[in-house]
């Protein structure tokens, strides 16, 4: 499966980031409700544990919350992988955007 990745630095330091971003699942289903059918996650102290389903394609990965930067990583399906740029440039910036 192809993959996908992206940092984003932030200086919240972890607690304060992690914090943040525990609602970020929520945030992420009711802004792209119309594209997003399906999103489930689990936190496991600084590391969460996500999948989710858009248009058809499922998508997975795990977001590393550090002192100062967040990292994801994730699998598409090949079929997904033409939109990879695509993806990879909206989780990052609605990361970019609670970590600010």
């Amino acid at each position: 499966m192809p993959s996908f990745k992206s940092e984003v630095p932030h200086t919240l330091g972890k607690e304060q980031a992690v914090e943040r971003l525990r609602s970020f699942l929520d945030g992420v289903a009711e802004k792209y409700k119309d594209q997003v059918s399906k999103l489930d996650g689990e936190w496991s102290d600084n590391v969460l544990d996500f999948a989710l389903t858009t248009f058809g394609f499922s998508i997975t990965g795990k977001l590393t919350v550090e002192e100062n930067v967040a990292r994801l990583e994730g699998q598409l399906p090949f079929a997904a992988v033409a939109f990879r740029g695509k993806i990879e440039q909206g989780i990052t910036s609605e990361l970019e955007r609670e970590l600010s």
